[in-house]
């Protein structure tokens, strides 16, 4: 069967229960998750073949976060060891008017020290038809971009789709890079762009407005600079509150724009994550639906995402497919 790889760091989240801040907790719950492997575990949740690569710690923690993947049926095959620890993040969940807060500790990582030589791309791809990449590896270390860019390449040699979401993030490029030609570097080995008018005006230096007219002619223009994109997809978000927000997406493929309803959103449990649920609906989506219903299943699998707890959509196909069906009253299944 052929698989759907993944590549980024995996991080260990930290918790205070409920909605406390630090200050107020004396016990944590921890979680792991990362950019990347949320879609991976998504899209194996979905039914997909999914290999992960990434580098984790050679110890106990890093045992546990491949027993947690490995549960997923995730390949981790092509995990690499290190000395080095565990990324880990820090989460104060907010609510209603209180915003949560993140704290990274993540340099040094075992992922951050990563090469090109430590990840044999020829064997890692041997059974891979998709390449799913995001700008937040590129923006951590020069060796992450670097092995994400000879991954990348020789995906494209092979024939395979490769989604890109570049996720830009000033915060994170604090290695010397320059950020807009680095993603341009690799978005030129890319076929389907996951990412709104933000991300379009990051790399093309543009400054379009966010009407359903101006995301047309951005999306045009980044396929015109990027000839092998054939494809773009935006997620929507409106905030009513921290607890409160209403998701929808549009399409640009070339030849048709289309828009969904909104999905209202009226009581977030969790909002980590939910952009990498968008991400692994569309891409199961895309290897099973035409491209419309595969953007009304990755909003219908985002939403989900925000009813549960911890970094990773759990949400079945059947599930998504319950709530395209029109089937959001939260009764009992039986």
């Amino acid at each position: 069967m052929s698989q759907i790889i993944t590549f980024g760091e995996v991080l260990m989240r930290l918790s205070p229960f409920g909605n406390k801040k630090f200050i107020q907790a004396n016990t944590l719950e921890f979680y792991f998750g990362g950019t990347e492997v949320n879609v991976g575990l998504s899209i194996s949740n979905f039914g997909g073949n999914v290999k992960h690569i990434t580098a984790i710690s050679d110890d106990f923690i890093g045992d546990t976060a491949i027993a947690y993947l490995n549960k997923f049926d995730l390949d981790t095959t092509a995990i690499v060891r290190s000395k080095n620890p565990l990324g880990v993040y820090f989460l104060e969940v907010g609510a209603v008017m209180r915003p949560s807060s993140i704290s990274y500790n993540r340099a040094h990582s075992a992922f951050s020290e990563i090469k090109p030589n430590m990840v044999d791309w020829e064997r890692a791809l041997r059974k891979g038809s998709w390449f799913h990449w995001t700008g937040i590896t590129p923006a951590l270390t020069q060796g992450a971009f670097d092995t994400l860019k000879a991954g990348l390449k020789l995906a494209r040699e092979k024939g395979m789709e490769v989604s890109a979401d570049p996720t830009y993030r000033s915060g994170l490029w604090k290695y010397g890079a320059n950020p807009r030609e680095a993603l341009t570097e690799l978005l030129h080995c890319s076929t389907v762009f996951i990412g709104g008018i933000n991300e379009i005006n990051e790399v093309l230096d543009t400054n379009y407005g966010y009407t359903n007219e101006e995301f047309v002619e951005a999306s045009k223009k980044l396929m015109e600079a990027f000839p092998t994109i054939d494809k773009v997809f935006d997620k929507i978000r409106t905030s009513i509150n921290s607890s409160w927000h209403k998701i929808r997406a549009r399409m640009w493929n070339g030849k048709e724009f289309r828009e969904t309803e909104d999905f209202d959103i009226t009581h977030i449990v969790d909002r980590i994550g939910t952009g990498d649920a968008f991400a692994a609906g569309l891409i199961y989506g895309l290897q099973n639906y035409d491209d419309f219903k595969s953007m009304q299943f990755a909003s219908a699998a985002c939403a989900l995402k925000h009813t549960y707890v911890g970094d990773v959509n759990y949400a079945t196909t059947e599930e998504v497919t319950r709530i395209l069906d029109g089937n959001v009253t939260g009764r009992f299944t039986r």
